[in-house]
């Protein structure tokens, strides 16, 4: 909780919230403090599908900001690795923990790059599947 507070706020006790919005908001906020998050992502970087509109567009690379589906709300992290039918996303309220999960491609909305950072056409690194567990519910 202490780390989630670094970049001055927080969605509070994650425990009791889900934090993965805050994860990324506190990463992004802390490496890249001029990096504007506009909109509805600068007002509730919290919810996860806010993240659509952050930065550009981009293909799943490694860094980028990955957003996936779950149910009518969502999920957020940053790309690490790929195998055929899954993301692996080093993300926060993974298990209930900062963690590296598998997360099936079908599920993702978007990818999102930094405006203010350049591009890394770079592609993701191939992970054998059974190095990590797929999740659908990150909590």
């Amino acid at each position: 909780m202490d780390w989630l507070k670094r970049d001055g706020r927080s969605l509070g006790d994650p425990s009791k919230n889900p934090w993965c919005g805050d994860f990324v908001e506190t990463c992004i906020r802390v490496s890249l403090p001029d990096e504007p998050l506009l909109g509805a992502l600068g007002t509730n970087p919290y919810w996860a599908r806010n993240w659509l509109l952050f930065g550009q567009d981009t293909k799943p690379v490694t860094g980028a900001v990955l957003i996936f589906e779950r149910g009518s709300g969502g999920h957020v992290g940053f790309a690490v690795g790929q195998d055929d039918t899954h993301f692996y996303v080093l993300g926060g309220n993974q298990s209930d923990a900062v963690t590296i999960a598998r997360i099936a491609k079908s599920r993702l909305l978007g990818a999102r790059w930094p405006a203010t950072y350049p591009p890394r056409p770079q592609r993701l690194p191939t992970i054998k599947p059974g190095e990590f567990l797929a999740t659908t519910n990150e909590i």
